[in-house]
């Protein structure tokens, strides 16, 4: 009975607009890659959103069957089948318990209104180590006091910083273009310092050193005239991905906000070298931003050299980002 019904011509000749919907769903799904970034961040700004964009199938799917058109559900094969294979991976739980060295990753926010509770919050997660992003000259204070008895060790780079419960060595900043333009080698070396958004340093762990990055790439805006800008998020990422490729470092974990997906391509050069451990052992897509209501993985911990055991988000704090923990072992 099903297929005879299905077999009527004029079954196949309904909503067509449905049809064509369903059949560009699919193709701007898999084929989001091509989509120019030359205009507007267009591809990026897709990329960013990406996992979203599967809610519109239920919703043609519900409109499809109310029309009763056979050739638009028969169009949705294409989307949900591109979707499946993009995110379909994530929809499990690969998470474990912990792992042999744990880390987290927290863009603390400049207007945090409480950054002591903050500080608190985060001491109480029993990390190995902890980065932090968007550390305010003001509020630096703040959390040098309230992780100090948990974490021993520490280092601050302008405003972004690691603590430790193992030492650290061969601290430095790393330069990811922050200062961008002809008068950026004019600056005295305490105001580029102050405005420092990465780090390098080597956690002595007991299966030997790992290379811990912390970064906090440039903002990305959204508005009428410029469309999704990237600029400096972009530049920030091909400078860091730079310098992720010249360290021959055998163990490497890159903590931070990095106001991109790992779909999003701006972000190759950083994400073709290091594994991202939301998808190797993640539940979920693990949203940080914005707190109230994540849409979007924007807070990373990428990892090389070492196998990722679990990961998750940790309860918000007074920041406008959840912060994100990881566990590894080797």
């Amino acid at each position: 009975m099903v297929l005879r019904s299905a077999a009527r011509p004029e079954l196949w000749k309904r909503a067509p607009v449905l049809t064509v919907s369903a059949l560009l769903l699919g193709l701007v799904m898999m084929l989001h890659a091509e989509i120019p970034n030359r205009f507007g961040s267009v591809g990026s700004l897709v990329e960013t959103f990406l996992p979203w964009f599967g809610l519109f199938v239920p919703v043609l799917a519900a409109g499809a069957l109310w029309r009763r058109s056979a050739a638009a559900v028969t169009a949705l094969v294409l989307p949900v089948t591109v979707w499946l294979s993009l995110f379909g991976g994530l929809l499990g739980d690969k998470s474990g318990a912990g792992g042999e060295f744990t880390m987290a990753s927290h863009n603390v926010g400049a207007e945090n209104p409480d950054p002591a509770g903050t500080a608190r919050d985060l001491a109480a997660s029993g990390v190995d180590v902890l980065a932090l992003e968007e550390i305010t000259a003001q509020d630096r204070e703040v959390y040098e006091k309230g992780l100090a008895r948990e974490y021993p060790y520490h280092t601050v780079q302008g405003t972004v910083g690691l603590w430790s419960k193992l030492p650290l060595s061969g601290t430095r900043p790393v330069d990811i273009a922050t200062d961008y333009g002809p008068l950026a080698d004019t600056k005295p070396a305490d105001v580029t310092m102050a405005g420092n958004r990465a780090l390098r340093t080597t956690v002595a762990t007991e299966r030997g050193p790992l290379v811990v990055y912390v970064a906090h790439l440039g903002s990305v805006r959204l508005n009428p005239r410029a469309g999704f800008w990237t600029d400096s998020r972009d530049r920030n990422a091909w400078a860091l991905g730079e310098a992720l490729a010249a360290d021959r470092s055998e163990r490497i974990a890159l903590l931070g906000d990095l106001n991109g997906t790992v779909d999003d391509r701006a972000l190759a050069g950083i994400t073709s070298q290091l594994h991202s451990v939301q998808e190797a052992a993640g539940n979920g897509f693990g949203f940080t931003w914005p707190a109230k209501f994540p849409v979007a993985r924007i807070d990373q911990i990428l990892v090389r050299g070492v196998e990722p055991t679990g990961s998750w988000t940790l309860p918000a704090t007074g920041s406008d980002h959840l912060p994100v923990a990881a566990g590894v072992s080797w």
